[in-house]
């Protein structure tokens, strides 16, 4: 299998480079036979990478140790399931499984057009193998094949990264790969818009679908890093704004954008140069991203050694899109002429245009604060570190205003509104902003905190309150809009509540999913207000001994260490790849009832010398309890069970609202996927586009022509 893989990787080459040739071609000439063999060249190298991705997993499964990659991330004790994830550990295999899920998609975005939307197809075909030769060109030349050997066989590996031994190494990556690959499908007939000079809204009708499931994928992938962060990395929070997790964030920013203002184009006629830019920009961050983690030039825990020839060639691939991208648009800028203007700063074109901008203004502080250490590094010499501070202190403001906008854009009228749209729309949710504020105040969620006795301003503080008022604001205008549109429903259709309010949302998936994903949004945004009263304290305890850890609430958690077990690696546990654990467990109170104990770990692993931290968290609605075994002074004591190695040093947390991040997640989870269900006409059957018959080798067609 391991020889069959790297051979279908050179094969898979001037296939794809054969397919983007054809692709183009047929396009220009309008010979069909030509497109149906680029298109069917796409389904090879999607055949061909299956091959070579399983040639890859099957090394780690049969430890072929030879393998350069295989040494790096596995060895004989790792789990079955981590072996096989080891196709994306690390920076050879992830970029061959970035092809993977690129030539999965691309195979779908043929299929499904195969018989419409011909004129777009060649071009489309050649836009996606021309992506794909890149990739192929990056693992072939540019020192990353992972089919590389070593020269010699070494008795076993290196071993996985510890932090990457979770079971959400298996699921986050490759939700973010999805979301990054999907995203070519837009791309692609973006350029073939451009190329072919059909520059209405329909290419924008084809992709909605396409665009959505990239943000969906890109949405769920975030969270779900923020979440592995929280278990694993055991620093007590979600997002440090390490530059991968920047980098991955970025696209999602820009697709944000992009979904909002493809409305304006749609209803209005508006916006066609800046939508055409957007979806040429987002992609180029999608390559963006992937350069970053793989290239290792910014330091992180997520990125992979340095190489700087992966580096220029991935630089040199983005300066491609985006000159490409400008000579396009400014070739084709006569007939991407907005149809209408913008007749009122109180409009919905106006809310969705601010913002785009907000979004935006977002992106490029987060884009600045990722690359500047590489920009001071190369004009200084002195690489200057840039940490959360900054990005809070520019993001937060512009995050409130952001919230504020997706209450108000949704609801406000398009063209002008007037003071009765607004009075009707605004008046009782600005009321109840107002109201939780006004009561949040009142039992001392203030935007002060005391410092020895002394009462001092707390920007954290003010910025939660308004936080919380802005979002009380629009969950209202979401709960109304819900509310009258059921009602409504209800007594035209004479219909139960219950099935009048699923039947609105079948109605219109897009509209009600997009208020769920805001629910969401609102309901993580006070989640992450909450992190400014969280409670942090270090303590070093001997068995037997008490911490009493105060919670923002107005309660008490008393903890008393129990005492501190050892497991050793012996025979019968050598598979779990563990060389020893310490398991510190604590008696929780809560205001003198007991409740669940806790357990706090360190673990060594086989090969890696950096013991890891396992969390103990108790989690509820309102907060959670995180604690860390921050330090065990006598360590080796401790593994051998040595009476006297068991003080430990912990420290503990306590997180409101921690787990609203979650919830909110699990919203766009579920807002996401009602507005990617098909909508169902007549009878219950999906909605069909008209179609096109798709070209014959026999009888060469112009690429456009409908015909059977």
């Amino acid at each position: 299998m391991n020889v069959l893989g790297e051979l279908a990787l050179w094969i898979a080459l001037p296939v794809a480079l054969l397919g983007a040739i054809l692709g183009f071609v047929a396009g220009h000439r309008q010979r069909g036979d030509l497109q149906l063999g680029a298109e069917r060249s796409v389904y090879a190298v999607f055949g061909l990478t299956i091959l070579a991705s399983a040639g890859i997993i099957s090394n780690f499964l049969y430890d072929r140790f030879e393998y350069t990659y295989t040494y790096s991330y596995s060895n004989r004790e790792l789990a079955t399931w981590y072996k096989i994830a080891g196709l994306w550990s690390g920076q050879r295999g992830s970029l061959l499984f970035w092809l993977l899920f690129l030539m999965l998609f691309a195979s779908i975005a043929v299929w499904t057009n195969r018989r419409k939307n011909r004129e777009f197809m060649p071009y489309v075909v050649g836009t996606l193998s021309t992506i794909a030769s890149f990739f192929l060109v990056v693992l072939l030349f540019a020192d990353v094949n992972p089919y590389l050997k070593l020269g010699f066989t070494p008795p076993n590996g290196a071993g996985l990264n510890p932090q990457l031994q979770s079971y959400w190494m298996t699921i986050h990556p490759p939700m973010l790969y999805m979301g990054f690959t999907s995203f070519t499908v837009p791309f692609a007939f973006a350029i073939a818009a451009l190329l072919s000079g059909r520059l209405d809204s329909r290419w924008i009708n084809i992709t909605r679908r396409w665009i959505l499931l990239s943000w969906f994928f890109l949405a769920i992938g975030i969270v779900l890093g923020m979440r592995w962060a929280y278990e694993e990395l055991g620093w007590g929070g979600y997002w440090f704004w390490d530059p991968v997790e920047n980098a991955s964030m970025l696209p999602w920013l820009a697709a944000t954008a992009f979904l909002h203002s493809i409305q304006i184009q749609e209803s209005r006629g508006m916006l066609k140069v800046w939508n055409m830019a957007l979806v040429l920009f987002t992609f180029t961050l999608t390559i963006f991203a992937t350069f970053l983690t793989r290239s290792g030039l910014i330091e992180s825990v997520h990125s992979f050694a340095q190489e700087l020839k992966i580096a220029y060639i991935f630089l040199a691939f983005m300066s491609f899109i985006v000159g490409s991208g400008i000579v396009l648009i400014m070739w084709r800028l006569p007939k991407l002429k907005s149809e209408n203007q913008i007749e009122s700063f109180l409009s919905r074109e106006s809310a969705f245009m601010f913002n785009n901008l907000i979004l935006l203004g977002i992106l490029f502080a987060v884009l600045w604060g990722t690359l500047f250490p590489l920009i001071s590094e190369g004009v200084t010499g002195t690489k200057i570190t840039v940490g959360p501070p900054f990005f809070n202190r520019v993001n937060i403001p512009i995050g409130l205003i952001l919230l504020a906008l997706t209450g108000i854009g949704p609801v406000i009228a398009w063209r002008r509104a007037s003071k009765q749209n607004i009075k009707k729309n605004f008046t009782l949710p600005v009321g109840i902003g107002l109201g939780v504020m006004a009561a949040l105040f009142a039992v001392g969620v203030r935007p002060f905190e005391e410092a020895e006795g002394v009462r001092v301003f707390s920007q954290s503080h003010a910025y939660a309150l308004a936080t919380f008022g802005i979002a009380s604001f629009v969950m209202s205008v979401i709960v109304i809009e819900f509310f009258k549109g059921t009602r409504a429903r209800a007594r035209i259709e004479n219909e139960p509540w219950p099935i009048a309010f699923l039947h609105l949302i079948e109605r219109n998936r897009r509209r009600w999913g997009g208020y769920v994903v805001h629910a969401g949004i609102v309901v993580m945004f006070a989640g992450w207000a909450g992190s400014s009263f969280n409670v942090n304290i270090r303590q070093t305890l001997q068995v037997g001994e008490s911490a009493v850890i105060p919670s923002p609430l107005g309660h008490d958690y008393k903890l008393t260490y129990e005492g501190m077990s050892t497991t050793a690696a012996t025979a019968a546990n050598a598979n779990s790849n563990l060389a020893f654990q310490l398991v510190a467990l604590l008696r929780v109170e809560k205001d003198g009832k007991v409740q669940d104990n806790l357990t706090t770990e360190k673990r060594g692993y086989i090969a890696q010398d950096q013991p890891t931290t396992e969390v103990g968290i108790d989690s509820s609605f309102l907060e959670d309890l995180y604690v860390i075994l921050s330090d065990v002074p006598n360590m080796r004591g401790a593994v051998q069970n040595e009476p006297g190695a068991q003080t430990a040093t912990f420290t503990f947390l306590v997180n409101p609202l921690v787990g609203w991040v979650w919830y909110g997640g699990l919203f766009i989870a579920i807002g996401g996927l009602i507005g990617l269900w098909p909508t169902l006409t007549g009878a219950g059957e999906p909605a069909r586009t008209p179609t096109v018959a798709a070209a014959r080798p026999r009888r060469p067609v112009p690429a456009g022509a409908a015909g059977d």
